[in-house]
């Protein structure tokens, strides 16, 4: 496993946003998370990764998803950017624990501005991953129309993240929206007409799911 960085990218307010929200955070961010980040499981049954397949996680975090899907898919390779220097960290010992060092590779990157070839040693991707992120990344529709530049022929962009809860009670989506928001989490409201936009522009399929009573939402960006 390497661990590149690309500091000229990440020297700006986010960066330094992340790091200092999960400095502490990570070391408990896996065993909290897992009861409100609903839909991560099955976006990664999801995935069927051809052989010698390479996926990209877009905010990889812990690498709790790179390590449930490289054991799921063996024969593929994985790689994971993240803003937070102090997230990669955790990254690290995660795939470290699982053996996974050798198939995986983590690096230092903006979402939206980032040279895949020059920081990863790749420039397409058969599957790219947006798990719970784009509501954390503040110029997301960038960050999405710059996967689809990523995609390999045949390629699918998948993404899971917060809905706007218009399934569950009013109250229930009015504490969950303040509780997010502390952790400067927006659900993007424009998610599915942004993606069948960027569908129309790249030649891609969009396909989109309600999930949870909209607690979450998921989608398929497919090339062909």
């Amino acid at each position: 496993m390497s661990a590149a960085t690309e500091p000229a990218s990440c020297v700006h307010p986010h960066a330094a946003q992340m790091d200092a929200v999960y400095a502490f955070q990570r070391h408990i961010y896996d065993l909290t998370r897992k009861y409100y980040l609903l839909g991560r499981d099955r976006l990664i049954a999801g995935l069927d990764v051809p052989k010698g397949g390479l996926v990209l996680e877009v905010g990889c975090g812990t690498a709790r998803n790179m390590a449930l899907a490289a054991r799921r898919y063996p024969e593929a390779r994985f790689y994971g950017i993240d803003i937070s220097a102090e997230m990669l960290k955790s990254a690290e010992k995660t795939l470290a624990r699982s053996n996974l060092s050798g198939r995986c590779t983590l690096a230092l990157g903006d979402a939206a501005n980032f040279d895949a070839l020059a920081l990863l040693g790749e420039a397409r991707f058969d599957r790219i991953v947006f798990s719970y992120t784009l509501s954390m990344i503040p110029p997301w529709q960038e960050a999405l129309a710059h996967a689809c530049t990523l995609l390999a022929p045949g390629g699918e962009i998948h993404v899971v993240d917060f809905g706007q809860q218009e399934g569950l009670p009013r109250w229930f989506a009015r504490l969950l929206k303040a509780w997010l928001a502390r952790f400067h989490v927006s659900p993007r409201a424009d998610l599915f007409s942004y993606c069948e936009k960027l569908a129309v522009e790249h030649g891609l399929s969009c396909e989109a799911a309600l999930l949870y009573r909209d607690y979450a939402r998921a989608l398929v960006l497919s090339r062909t």
